[in-house]
């Protein structure tokens, strides 16, 4: 397990050319984590680990324990762990500290010991003592998850990544000995669609998938050389250049965060999305539960109050693209059609007032 760096030397997010829809997933699921990650495909060379490293400097420090080895936030119970708990039970005023959110990055050899973390069986045999050797994803809580080649992992340990994911906990078990902990992360994998798919049952537990391709403009593409070379020869430089829409994105996200459960979702905008999923035969309901919650996201983002059916238009490919079954017939709709059947169903329920 490796931390990725997250200092001075970070390319800014905000100097990335192109790649809009790549940003915007990963600002989305930086708002609200339980979109379930977003899978990025495509080529390398196309800025996807460049702009997950670059993230974390625009994400608000985390209150934590200082000495918790999981960073628990001293101030909400429900998220903490048995330890901290214990803690606070016994009347002891839980040390504070403050830090920046990291990315940790899963190598692709990893063993299922070193991703959920190790029990030793002895102890808890002879002395009845739960010993834990922490894993991946106890580094990872409450912060970024970085899989790259998430397609070449063994399927066992990216359904372990998944469901730590949309639980929000990691639970081992050996030889009836049982441990929990929080594990709540940004998850983030990408993948050369070259070099294999994803099995469509992990496809589907991601929240966002986008596809990404190198750039076609000839601007752009020089643009992109004359960036990293001015960063190159003189990062702190290039920085303070990028800084004022560094902390303009900054701000926009930490607001975004506050005001998130405040955005309201009105019934027509839920239909709008189920007969989105119904008509595209989408297979069960994550796709309308991910939908509902990137389209609150992209509202709080960009200051909306209450969710318009131009922000589930928005997301709605995010969500799709890796969960719409390819056409059976010419006569069959995809993706392409989204923008219609939304309109149609959102305006025919607000017309009736169902």
């Amino acid at each position: 397990m490796t931390e990725m760096q997250t200092g001075r030397s970070v390319f800014p997010f905000t100097a990335i050319v192109g790649q809009d829809t790549m940003k915007q997933a990963l600002i989305l699921n930086a708002i609200n984590p339980a979109i379930g990650g977003v899978l990025i495909r495509g080529e390398k060379g196309t800025a996807k680990s460049t702009a997950v490293r670059s993230l974390t400097k625009l994400l608000p420090a985390l209150d934590v324990v200082a000495d918790c080895r999981y960073g628990c936030p001293p101030d909400d119970a429900d998220l903490q762990c048995a330890e901290c708990t214990e803690r606070v039970a016994k009347g002891n005023t839980l040390p504070r500290g403050r830090r920046r959110m990291r990315v940790v990055e899963l190598p692709i050899n990893a063993s299922e010991d070193r991703v959920v973390g190790a029990i030793d069986i002895e102890a808890a045999i002879k002395r009845g003592e739960k010993e834990f050797e922490p894993g991946v994803l106890a580094e990872a809580n409450r912060n970024i998850l970085y899989v790259d080649e998430v397609n070449l992992l063994d399927d066992h340990i990216v359904d372990v990544l998944l469901d730590a994911a949309a639980m929000g906990q990691n639970t081992v078990e050996r030889e009836g000995v049982s441990v929990s902990h929080p594990s709540r992360f940004i998850l983030v994998g990408t993948m050369n669609p070259e070099e294999g798919e994803l099995r469509p049952q992990l496809l589907d537990r991601f929240g966002l998938c986008v596809d990404v391709e190198g750039i076609r403009d000839v601007r752009q593409r020089v643009e992109i050389v004359e960036r990293r070379e001015a960063f190159e020869d003189d990062p702190a430089a290039f920085a303070e250049r990028f800084e004022p829409s560094e902390h303009a994105e900054a701000e926009s996200i930490a607001r975004a965060i506050s005001v998130l459960s405040d955005v309201v979702v009105d019934r027509s905008i839920l239909v709008a999305i189920a007969a989105l999923s119904i008509e595209l035969e989408v297979d069960g309901h994550r796709a309308d539960i991910v939908t509902r919650k990137a389209a609150q996201a992209l509202a709080a983002h960009e200051d909306r109050p209450a969710v318009g059916i131009d922000d589930v238009e928005h997301v709605a490919p995010l969500v799709l693209a890796h969960r719409v079954k390819p056409g059976l017939s010419g006569s069959r709709r995809g993706v392409g059609d989204i923008a219609e059947i939304l309109r149609s169903a959102h305006d025919g329920d607000v017309a009736t007032g169902s």
